[in-house]
């Protein structure tokens, strides 16, 4: 029976994490992938520097691949890339002001399929069951291969 719960939760949990990923892709503007206005989002939200390596972890997501993402905001000019002065191997990465204005412009364009669903589900619902899902993923995080 448990083994039914898990399976039931961890497939409910998937399908509802592909088509939030679907829906927010869409509703994102023209040319911004998922990925980008999460790191922008991530950097308004700590307003500090984060290294590619902790972007990398922060993220769950290989170096290659957030060095992709990376080089990709850095061309639109949504972030600024600069070296650490006391070690020429690392950098770090904050938002710049343009990044700063295509996170609100994401924000404004996926906040009515939010404000949709919150309404849908109700407020109360949604905090009932933010606890769970945040310990779930702490938990996942404790427990993560590699980690």
């Amino acid at each position: 029976m448990p083994e039914n719960l898990a399976n039931a939760l961890f497939s409910e949990l998937f399908m509802a994490d592909q088509l939030a990923r679907a829906h927010v892709s869409k509703a994102l503007p023209k040319g911004m992938e998922l990925s980008h206005f999460g790191v922008l989002n991530h950097l308004a939200r700590v307003s500090d520097e984060r290294t590619p390596a902790q972007l990398a972890k922060t993220f769950h997501v290989t170096r290659g691949a957030m060095t992709n993402t990376l080089t990709k905001l850095e061309w639109a000019g949504h972030i600024h890339i600069r070296p650490d002065w006391d070690d020429a191997r690392r950098k770090f990465v904050s938002i710049s002001p343009a990044g700063r204005a295509a996170r609100e412009a994401a924000l404004q364009s996926i906040t009515p399929l939010l404000a949709d669903v919150l309404q849908t589900l109700g407020t109360e619902r949604v905090r009932a069951v933010l606890p769970v899902l945040r310990e779930m993923r702490l938990r996942l995080e404790r427990d993560e291969p590699g980690s």
